[in-house]
């Protein structure tokens, strides 16, 4: 047992930041913001004020491994140790994915847990870092404690750190740090005995031990590499090599963590281009920064995040957790409706939220879903408080080790069963803000003129800013994104996103229904132009921003 004696703390005088409002995903900064003198303390001295039961309690601690991961965790250490925590969990390395602290703060009792990553966005010295506080439920702190956070750190004039040495990350064992203790573990254990409760894993190891089945699993060379080679390779028989960019880098290997048909282009080759392999994988999966997110592909073939949450609600019956039924499920309002369907035939609530994990905490933590997800590569469950990327794996493996089928066969026959729900998302990176807010503010103000507007043979019978009032807590969340909805119940929807650090990012989903199976073989893209023109046409997009096309398209 490492100790240090104890030293008695002073408190460290500081300025306040302006900039230290957290955003739906925690704090979002380049590397060098964090870098700067006692940001990284007065951020996380705001965060222990907010907590009153912070003396004696249990937190968990771990990041995505991206560059300044390791520096930040022996400053928080010292820090908690200064402000009365009685014990933290940390990762071996630093290293735990984002499901596997909500798991381990519910498993463990733990007040709460702090997540250092940025997700999927670039890491590296001139990436980006974050931080996030996960709550006692396990999933991302409401929006309360994040606005009490910020007026917190406008008033911060001092910090509390312990002037001791670190912690060696790297070797498991138990350390004491003034009256702290700090117990480094193995990050995967604890995630694997979660998954190898909810899944038949001695079906998913038949399908994929089969002479004619192949897989590859992108870890982006993240945090789920470990996760991964770990489940699919020396667990459930993969072969060696399946999980590919698999060690987990300070910079992500250069790229952009980030599970789509842009940034997984490695893995998109390996499905999509067999001149190489002979042939392609029957199944390819990816995930992010920090392993919350996933990417769904057969041979050839691509899954829709908003059709992948369907299917898995439409099949859940199949996986041993979830046997029973569902109680529900929910999604992101700008998600497609795909599940909707599903739930009306299982005579289960379906629920609309606004975009961010912590509005389907409170329908978990109520009982009132069990499945849901967000068209930004989320999908989870009641197992835990966030996204789970690996689960979602899990999930499709198990649903095709007992449906016997391909991945293009189980979504052609749900698209049959359901109708298709023809869907893309077009992200506009990087915008000047003022040009972003500029374009909001002119959709807002002429939306009460849109009601009753033909466009392409479509009538506009909703045009408004979706508002959510929380059916547990009742509390009103306005704002979260404008709706154009059409009498053929098509949809165009106007968000920007919180998530980046530069600039500000639009996104546009457009979404429509095609019930006839005759339908069902139209190149995306093709199938919603006219709505794509009809959302050029509304938004000025090119005019206010001067993009011409999206930076990305999912």
């Amino acid at each position: 047992m490492f100790k240090n004696s104890q030293i008695k703390i002073q408190p460290v005088k500081t300025q306040p930041y302006t900039d230290q409002k957290p955003g739906t995903s925690g704090l979002r900064k380049k590397v060098k913001v964090f870098q700067q003198m006692d940001y990284l303390q007065n951020f996380i001295q705001s965060i222990f004020n907010c907590l009153p039961e912070i003396q004696g309690s249990t937190l968990i601690l771990g990041g995505d491994g991206r560059y300044y991961n390791r520096e930040a965790i022996q400053i928080i250490i010292r820090m908690a140790a200064a402000n009365g925590v009685a014990k933290i969990i940390l990762g071996q390395g630093g290293i735990f994915s984002t499901p596997a602290v909500s798991h381990l703060i519910r498993k463990n009792g733990a007040l709460g847990g702090i997540i250092l990553s940025a997700s999927h966005n670039p890491a590296g010295m001139d990436g980006d870092f974050g931080i996030k506080y996960n709550s006692s439920n396990g999933g991302p702190a409401p929006e309360e404690f994040t606005n009490a956070v910020y007026e917190e750190s406008q008033d911060i004039s001092y910090y509390k750190i312990a002037p001791i040495k670190g912690i060696p990350l790297d070797i498991p064992g138990t350390y004491t740090s003034e009256n702290t203790e700090i117990e480094v573990i193995d990050p995967v254990n604890d995630y694997v005995e979660l998954m190898q409760s909810l899944f038949d894993f001695d079906k998913i190891r038949a399908l994929i031990s089969a002479d004619d089945f192949s897989m590859c699993f992108d870890a982006m060379h993240a945090v789920t590499g470990p996760y991964a080679t770990r489940i699919f390779e020396e667990i459930l028989g993969a072969a060696p090599g399946s999980v590919i960019r698999a060690e987990c880098l300070p910079n992500f290997g250069g790229g952009h963590p980030d599970p789509n048909l842009i940034h997984a282009k490695q893995l998109v080759d390996i499905m999509f281009d067999a001149e190489e392999t002979g042939s392609a994988p029957n199944f390819g999966a990816a995930s992010d920064g920090d392993g919350d997110r996933n990417m769904i592909m057969g041979d050839y073939f691509f899954v829709t995040p908003s059709d992948s949450l369907a299917i898995i609600a439409a099949n859940a019956h199949l996986i041993p957790a979830y046997k029973d039924g569902l109680k529900g499920i929910a999604r992101s309002m700008p998600t497609s409706q795909a599940a909707d369907r599903v739930a009306e035939k299982l005579g289960i609530p379906s629920y609309e939220t606004p975009t961010g994990w912590k509005f389907f905490g409170n329908l978990l933590d109520d009982k009132r879903i069990t499945l849901c997800g967000e068209e930004s590569f989320g999908t989870g469950s009641d197992h835990v408080r966030e996204k789970d990327g690996i689960w979602a794996v899990l999930c499709w493996l198990n649903i095709m080790a007992e449906r016997k089928q391909s991945v293009e066969d189980i979504v052609r026959q749900h698209w049959a069963e359901y109708g298709r729900n023809y869907y893309t998302r077009h992200d506009y990176e990087n915008i000047p803000t003022e040009a972003a807010n500029k374009l909001f503010d002119n959709l807002q103000e002429h939306l009460g003129t849109l009601i009753g507007r033909i466009f392409n043979n479509r009538t506009v019978i909703i045009a408004d800013n979706f508002s959510y009032h929380d059916p547990v807590d009742h509390s009103q969340t306005d704002n979260q994104g404008i709706r154009i909805i059409f009498d053929d119940g098509s949809r165009i929807i106007f968000r920007l996103s919180g998530t980046g650090t530069e600039g500000a990012t639009l996104r546009v989903y457009i979404e429509r229904y095609a019930k006839d199976i005759k339908e069902h073989d139209l190149d995306t893209q093709e199938a919603l132009y006219d709505l794509i023109e009809t959302a050029e046409l509304v938004a000025n997009i090119i005019g206010y921003t001067g993009r011409h096309e999206p930076s990305v398209i999912t």
